[in-house]
């Protein structure tokens, strides 16, 4: 597969059989990509955080989060690109029988290299991949409403704090890893990537107002004039 630097705003491809090699990728969708890998190791970092995808494995990577890859030896993943949101469910959590998982995605990828002789099967097989990874068994209570609008006020506030995700999860009275389960389900990406995109919006509130780079940058908490410009320019890309 060679690199390819993609725009943000992708149309999902649903199921898909992909070789990759040693040409490194780097790109973010907005929809969820979800890699089972069939054979070699997909090298991954996301959002900075490194993993390997070899065979028998499985990632989600999440709305919004950039990831860069690259396979020094050549590897095959099952990939399957979708904006359902029950997704969210499976990205921090193994599948619930992986040798089920991997024995369906083995079968998906045969079915993908004959697809006019299996388009029901192409056509269920997001939804059996779900059923698989055990998605519908964890689906959390809903005891205590986030006001989003309100935490976003709220951080629109504090741009010239180092925010983190306990930071909002204390705003909302929830523990982290309850915020950003929640953050999944309702906003369907990650906490900092929401955080991120609302820094990002203020910012370019302010320079449509006309404000200059750097006040801009200084405002919305950018360490720099130059990483504003950047960020901006990633967003319209």
């Amino acid at each position: 597969m060679q690199a390819l630097s993609q725009r943000f705003h992708s149309e999902p491809r649903g199921l898909s059989l992909r070789d990759y090699g040693t040409s490194r990728g780097s790109h973010a969708h907005d929809h969820f990509q979800i890699l089972i890998g069939l054979a070699g190791v997909l090298e991954l970092e996301v959002e900075g955080r490194g993993s390997r995808v070899g065979a028998g494995d499985a990632r989600v990577v999440m709305p919004g989060d950039r990831h860069d890859f690259e396979s020094r030896s050549g590897s095959q993943c099952l990939v399957l690109d979708t904006r359902h949101s029950m997704w969210s469910r499976c990205a921090e959590r193994l599948p619930a029988d992986a040798s089920r998982l991997q024995a369906l995605a083995q079968y998906l990828a045969l079915c993908a290299q004959h697809p006019e002789a299996s388009m029901l099967t192409l056509q269920h097989g997001p939804a059996l991949l779900l059923e698989a990874w055990g998605a519908a068994a964890s689906v959390p209570s809903r005891s205590r409403p986030i006001d989003w609008t309100a935490l976003a006020a709220w951080a629109r506030t504090r741009w010239h704090e180092p925010l983190a995700v306990a930071d909002l999860a204390g705003v909302a009275c929830l523990s982290p890893s309850q915020f950003a389960q929640r953050c999944r389900d309702e906003q369907s990406v990650s906490a900092m990537h929401w955080l991120r995109m609302l820094r990002l919006a203020h910012a370019r509130e302010l320079r449509l107002a006309g404000m200059g780079v750097a006040e801009t940058a200084r405002r919305t908490g950018y360490r720099s004039p130059s990483a504003l410009t950047a960020a901006l320019r990633r967003l319209g890309s």
